[in-house]
């Protein structure tokens, strides 16, 4: 499912304000400097369509992308980031939970994880946290072009087997890289049975996680 077209929609710290939930959304959210504006750009094949920084914490709005006028692309800001007051922390922390919770078209939120980092607390209770609140959700390594195959390899089970400590089993697992592209048919192709459902049922019908 290739992208034809990919345009920013509209940008805002209210999710009461997001766009009517008249198409399939999905979004994508992570720690901060987990490589986020990067996979968005490297899946719509738009080099400059998310802005990419050097400096973590850049992402501060809901930003929603419109995807070939069918599905809604939202790049959420990112968790963990601690060169900020805990006031502006707490700040994104609601902007965050209200965008999840409110969005009934919502079908899948892709949680972006660092390939190269050990399992952080951090990512694991976000995890967890939408588990428990049955939001669906999969998990998207990135920057994995840093690594050997053998050490992604660790990589996967040694997250995998931290994820069972809590989990029946393990939700989906893409393995991504903006610089190679790895990833991109992967995740395009998970979305486009679940735009066809939600067409078919013409209205909700979320992506359920493995818990």
């Amino acid at each position: 499912m290739p992208v034809k077209q990919a345009e920013f929609f509209v940008s805002n710290s209210d999710p009461a304000k997001c766009p009517r939930p008249d198409r399939p959304e999905y979004a994508f959210i992570g720690r901060s400097n987990v490589g986020k504006s990067s996979l968005i750009n490297m899946l719509t094949s738009r080099a400059s369509l998310a802005k990419i920084s050097g400096k973590p914490g850049k992402t501060q709005l809901i930003n929603h992308f419109i995807i070939d006028n069918q599905w809604y692309l939202v790049d959420l800001p990112g968790y963990g980031y601690a060169q900020v007051s805990k006031t502006e922390r707490e700040k994104f922390a609601a902007l965050i939970d209200g965008y999840l919770t409110s969005r009934p078209n919502l079908l899948c939120i892709f949680v972006l994880v660092d390939s190269r980092i050990e399992p952080q607390k951090i990512d694991l209770d976000f995890m967890e946290n939408l588990g428990d609140r049955g939001l669906p959700f999969v998990i998207v390594f990135t920057k994995t072009e840093k690594l050997g195959a053998v050490k992604l390899q660790a990589t996967l089970n040694n997250y995998r087997a931290r994820l069972l400590e809590t989990w029946e089993e393990v939700p989906q697992i893409f393995i991504t890289s903006a610089v190679t592209a790895a990833g991109r048919e992967d995740i395009l192709s998970f979305i486009r049975p679940l735009n066809e459902e939600y067409e078919k049922s013409a209205g909700v019908k979320r992506f359920k996680p493995g818990k």
